[in-house]
């Protein structure tokens, strides 16, 4: 990163922490919320952090190449305890790494190269939770709703500053009457009127001109049950990006990814 791309990344981060200790206050209301949730379809756990900041932000150092930010859901069981802290690192992050890890032709290493961002800090063993918390306290629900709005305003922020593409990785709680939707649409109105700051290095990564930060934003499936490497393929079959034994096709399988993206994201946002 150039001094200008990791000053961005540093103010984010400072900020993101801030605002994570600033929502723990309300641990005490959460947890019993949390634990609630989770009563009828998730074998007993330890809930260690409520609110999780990604500590990965803290290792990030201005020597690294970041490409993408890629914009999780919530922090799950794994994520949340507190020797990890970390988003992205159960099994859906470690299908993520494996797919970069196989198609280098991307250039992107998952944990060297990748920010992981979620759209809200607070937690619950499955995303499906966040709306039973949101109903049974409205302290909750509000913190859900502005952790998300915030959210959505800043990362559009550290991706035209740093340079990087958003991948944004889920798809059912971003439709109209998903918890998401708030995200979903402060995103929009974020993303289309901010320019970047690094405009040459989001052509590069996604083949066209990027006025604003929106012409770098895709959308995919998760990366959970592998349907985001199951959606890619039959895009891929379809629309041609297969090599003749089946596999993907190295030298379109960056141009692929994008069209897909693309797609995915007129899908949720409107054409």
């Amino acid at each position: 990163m150039t001094k200008e791309q990791f000053a961005a990344l540093e103010k984010f981060r400072d900020e993101y922490k801030k605002k994570c200790d600033e929502w723990s206050a309300l641990a005490p209301q959460l947890v019993p919320l949390q634990k609630a949730a989770a009563k009828n379809d998730t074998p007993d756990y330890p809930i260690e952090t409520p609110v999780v900041y990604n500590t990965a932000l803290d290792a990030i150092t201005q020597n690294d190449d970041i490409k993408i930010i890629v914009i999780g859901d919530n922090p799950g069981k794994d994520e949340q305890l507190a020797k990890n802290q970390k988003y992205l690192v159960g099994q859906a992050g470690k299908i993520a790494q494996g797919f970069f890890a196989r198609h280098p032709s991307l250039g992107v290493d998952f944990r060297k190269n990748a920010i992981i961002l979620n759209k809200t800090p607070v937690h619950s063993a499955k995303t499906k939770h966040l709306k039973y918390i949101a109903a049974q306290n409205a302290s909750a629900r509000d913190l859900i709703l502005q952790s998300q709005l915030w959210l959505a305003k800043k990362t559009v922020k550290l991706a035209a500053g740093v340079g990087a593409q958003i991948w944004l990785v889920g798809y059912a709680e971003l439709k109209d009457k998903g918890i998401f939707a708030p995200y979903r649409d402060k995103l929009k109105e974020a993303a289309i009127t901010c320019k970047p700051a690094n405009a040459a290095a989001l052509k590069s990564q996604t083949g066209q001109k990027a006025a604003a930060v929106w012409d770098a934003l895709f959308v995919f499936q998760h990366f959970s049950m592998n349907r985001f490497l199951i959606d890619l393929r039959d895009f891929c079959a379809k629309e041609g990006g297969l090599d003749p034994s089946g596999g993907f096709d190295e030298s379109a399988l960056a141009k692929k990814i994008a069209a897909l993206g693309k797609r995915r994201r007129d899908e949720i946002f409107g054409a």
